[in-house]
C-alpha cells in the first residue's frame, strides 16, 4: 500500500544497533528505507548492518555531543542523500533510590535520553525542510506516565521526551514535519532484563498487570514506526502513543 511504502526514504535511528531501535529499524527497511543505524558500539552496529543487508550502514556517534549530532546527519546525507525520518531511540536507564543518585549520573541519563533528542531534531530540521517534509519519532515510556521509585531520573527524561515532542509538534507543523512519539510498555531488551535482575518480582508484577499477558519484544514496535514515518501519519502530529499491551489502561 502506498501510504505505507518508504521506498526512496532515509531513516536516521539513534541506537539503532540493538533492542526497540532495532526493531523499529526492522520494520523501516521492510518498508522499504534506506537506513543509517547510529550508535557507540560498533560490533552491534555492524552485526545490525549484516541482519538488515544492503542499504543500511552504521556510523558511531556519541549523541549527547552537538558535534556528533551534527556529523551523523552530515554523513547521512552524504551517503544517501536526503534524511526524511529521524527516530531518536537512543537511551540509557540507571536504576536505584533517588537520593543516592550522583550529579553525573543525572545528567548521564538526561543528556542520553532527552537532550540527544533536542540536539538531533535541530541537526535534521534544516534537511527536512530542504525537502519540503519530514517525519521525527521520539521513544518514550510508559514512565512518562507511571511513576517508578528505582527509576526517578529516567522517568524525568521521558516525561520530558513526551513534552518536547508536543511542543516541536506545533514548533514544525507549518514545515510539513511532522513529531510523534511513542510509549513503550515493558519490552524484552538488554535493559529491562537488567531490570528484572535488580528489582525483586517485577517480572511476574508485569506479567500481572499487562492484559496481553507477556513482555513485548522489539520487533513490536515495528509497525508503529512504519505508521509514524509513513505518509499514513501525515496528520498526525503531537501524538504519544503507547505500545504496551495494555499495560497502561489496565486499573
Amino acid at each position: 500500500m502506498m501510504m505505507f511504502d518508504l521506498t526512496g526514504k532515509v531513516a536516521l535511528v539513534t541506537g539503532g544497533n540493538g533492542g526497540i531501535g532495532l526493531g523499529m529499524a526492522r520494520g523501516l527497511a521492510a518498508a522499504g528505507a534506506n537506513l543509517v543505524l547510529a550508535g557507540r558500539n560498533v560490533a552491534k552496529g555492524e552485526s545490525a548492518t549484516r541482519e538488515l543487508g544492503d542499504g543500511c550502514v552504521f556510523v558511531r556517534a556519541d549523541v549527547t555531543r552537538k558535534a556528533d549530532c551534527l556529523a551523523l546527519v552530515s554523513e547521512t546525507v552524504r551517503r544517501f542523500g536526503r534524511l526524511d525520518i529521524l527516530v531518536n531511540n537512543a537511551g540509557t536507564a540507571i536504576r536505584g533510590k533517588p537520593q543516592d543518585y550522583s550529579e553525573a549520573q543525572w545528567h548521564t541519563i538526561l543528556d542520553t535520553n532527552l537532550t540527544s533528542a533536542f540536539l538531533l531534531s535541530q541537526a535534521a530540521y534544516p534537511e527536512m525542510v530542504k525537502a519540503g517534509r519530514g517525519k521525527i519519532i521520539n521513544i518514550g515510556s510508559m514512565m512518562s506516565q507511571f511513576g517508578a521509585p528505582f527509576a526517578v531520573p529516567y522517568a524525568a527524561s521521558k516525561g520530558g521526551v513526551v513534552q518536547f515532542t508536543r511542543a516541536l509538534a506545533t514548533a514544525w507543523a507549518t514545515d510539513n514535519i511532522q513529531v510523534n512519539a511513542v510509549l513503550p510498555g515493558w519490552i524484552d531488551t538488554e535493559l529491562t532484563r537488567g531490570a528484572r535482575a535488580d528489582v525483586a518480582g517485577l517480572h511476574e508484577a508485569v506479567l500481572a498487570r499487562t492484559p496481553a499477558g507477556r513482555w513485548g519484544v522489539p520487533d513490536d514496535l515495528s509497525g508503529l514506526a512504519v505508521f509514524l514515518a509513513a505518509p499514513a501519519s501525515d496528520f498526525v502530529t503531537g501524538a504519544a502513543i503507547p505500545c504496551d499491551g495494555g499495560y497502561s489502561v489496565r486499573g
